[in-house]
């Protein structure tokens, strides 16, 4: 069984287990899930049903005790996990998040240890961010003092998850006064291993969304943590903060895609059931542009997040570059996405207490917090823009092997090996935007080779793809303008974060093309014309008032395809995804009106 079928097998799986969330016999309903976000409530019931299918074990890798293997699959499981709850996914997470610097960097012992902890159903907190410094890691005041046998810690730490529930905390610590990238470890400290009073737990804050998520602080005070605690050397932890940064800022992707989904499900069963003005809404053509451009957004966003994680275990020495793309651009993207459904839904969007419309509007609260999660949409732009010169500059195309490895959904991954991240790509690696050319050969080759309507389909895909290398050519002139009028100061221009925005849509069309130009008859691409559509959309996020080129009658077709592949998926209740995925989500049905034929809700 090749790799994309196992995950499919594991996707449904765990949607069989949980139940169509509108089906008030499921373990946990969509009514309850709202009853708990209105109380501001944690979702232990959630939890608890997860966790009776070991959703948390694929987070723990399998030499250590659990079942993760690809990371790719730990993204999918929580896209669904979000798509019902992003609350329970986002507690979930943060056991799993914290343990990634134990899997970096700790002991044989200690990942065993820890691991075991989390699958017997421990909760860990990441003690990273403090008050007064956010995502300035080097000016962190929490002090962690040498003494004999270990270290006196103390200090505050601030916006933590799960710190109140936790059993443990990983802890960013400052080892050295004088800081420094080499001043900072990282400890584990075990709550129930010191006196209650040395442990302050802060006030929880009241959340816009996540309501009902375990976020507050904590203030220890001369807590012993033995030398044994210490994950990695002395003076390494802000090395492996960062590395473990790029895992979650991959992973924080899901609870985005999964919260679209859910937008865009529940926008559709009104579209498709809603009649105004004689006829369906869905059949509006301003309306199914709106729904077709929405969708292929989703499925963009999936292709960045979804190469994001593959990239950790194909080329890991450049998952700084694929994970600060996919956590600015995903979030950023699919934002916009939920802003344009809210409007099709029209005023049923701002209701709270209906299963359906209240559903849609916690999506819409819950998705901000990938803007600030694991680094802000700032930090990671800036991270980009500071890399941007070695991207853009002349190189050697990378291999192919590993090009299809990170594309072909069907191949195989390697081993996961998380101490090999890099915190910059050298040599301005970038396996996504430097294979573009190959890809856009790739389609031009798929184009010679098939029957009409899809030969001109594959030829506008391949043109749509080429013309971000010329994109990217005109990044390039303008940072090198940049350069010479501001030769010490180019790196803090506003310019250059727009540029790094552009690079950003060079990368997001490099994945879309990359996975139609690697499809084989192992993994079931939608047809061509959806990624007509997703290089369309993107294009238009550059240039939103020039016409796409393509003639009419073959850009017509893209959206009709478009349109009915997902009304088809909407109608059969699969994943808006890359991969058909059967879920537990049944079409709304429409309600028989008050007088046949006729609509009488105004709204």
């Amino acid at each position: 069984m090749n790799p994309a079928t196992e995950l499919v097998n594991l996707v449904e799986g765990l949607e069989r287990h949980l139940g169509d969330p509108f089906d008030e016999a499921s373990r946990i309903t969509a009514r309850r899930i709202l009853e708990l976000d209105e109380r501001e409530a944690y979702p232990h019931e959630l939890l608890s049903a997860l966790h009776s299918w070991n959703v948390h074990e694929y987070a723990i890798p399998a030499q250590w005790g659990g079942r993760a293997v690809d990371i790719e699959n730990s993204l999918h499981l929580m896209r669904q996990v979000a798509r019902r709850d992003a609350t329970a996914a986002a507690a979930l997470s943060l056991s799993s998040l914290s343990y990634m610097p134990i899997w970096i960097a700790g002991t044989e012992r200690q990942r065993r240890y820890y691991a075991s902890q989390i699958s017997s159903g421990a909760k860990m907190a990441w003690g990273l961010s403090e008050r007064e410094h956010g995502s300035d890691l080097l000016n962190n005041e929490f002090t962690a003092e040498p003494v004999e046998g270990g270290y006196l810690v103390s200090g505050e730490k601030w916006l933590i998850g799960n710190v109140t529930l936790a059993d443990f905390i990983v802890l960013h610590a400052r080892t050295r006064p004088a800081g420094g990238p080499a001043g900072f470890s990282l400890l584990v400290l075990d709550k129930r291993s010191v006196p209650a009073a040395m442990v302050q737990t802060l006030p929880g804050e009241r959340l816009h969304g996540l309501r009902g998520l375990d976020l507050s602080g904590v203030r220890l005070t001369g807590c012993f943590i033995p030398e044994s605690a210490r994950i990695g050397r002395e003076g390494a932890g802000l090395e492996i903060a960062l590395q473990a940064s790029h895992v979650a800022r991959s992973m924080i992707t899901s609870t985005v895609l999964g919260c679209t989904d859910t937008a865009l499900r529940l926008t559709l069963d009104f579209a498709v059931n809603r009649h105004i003005f004689g006829a369906r809404v869905s059949d509006i053509a301003y309306t199914r542009r709106q729904l077709a451009d929405s969708y292929v957004e989703l499925l963009v966003g999936e292709a960045v997040a979804m190469t994001s994680a593959r990239s950790l275990q194909v080329c890991p020495g450049q998952s700084s570059v694929f994970s600060a793309v996919s956590k600015y651009f995903v979030p950023t993207l699919l934002q916009g996405s939920l802003s344009r459904l809210a409007v099709v839904l029209g005023a049923r969007h701002y209701l709270r207490e209906h299963p359906r419309y209240g559903l849609f509007q916690k999506a819409l609260r819950d998705v901000p917090v990938a803007d600030f999660a694991d680094g802000n949409t700032v930090v990671n732009l800036k991270n980009i823009a500071s890399q941007l010169g070695s991207l853009l500059s002349p190189g050697a195309e990378p291999e192919p092997a590993e090009v299809a490895n990170l594309f072909d959904l069907s191949r195989p991954l390697p081993g996961y090996e998380p101490w090999r991240l890099s915190l910059a790509s050298r040599h301005g690696r970038n396996h996504a935007s430097r294979s573009l050319p190959a890809h856009v050969q790739a389609l031009d080759r798929l184009a010679a080779s098939a029957d009409e309507p899809s030969r001109r389909q594959f030829a506008l895909a391949a043109s749509l793809a080429g013309e971000w290398l010329v994109e990217q050519d005109k990044i390039r002139s303008e940072l090198d303008g940049l350069k010479a009028q501001h030769p010490k100061s180019h790196g803090q221009r506003p310019e250059v974060f727009e540029l790094a925005r552009r690079y950003c849509l060079i990368h997001a069309a490099a994945c879309v093309a990359g996975l139609w130009a690697h499809a084989g008859d192992e993994v079931e691409l939608p047809p061509i014309e959806v990624a007509v559509w997703c290089l369309r959309r993107l294009r238009q996020q550059l240039h939103p008032h020039e016409a796409c080129a393509g003639s009419a009658e073959d850009l017509d077709r893209a959206e009709q395809v478009t349109m009915a592949h997902l009304l088809g998926q909407h109608q059969r209740g699969e994943a808006f995804s890359l991969r058909t995925m059967r879920l537990q989500a049944a079409p709304q049905r429409a309600e028989p009106s008050k007088r046949q034929g006729e609509e009488r809700d105004p709204a």
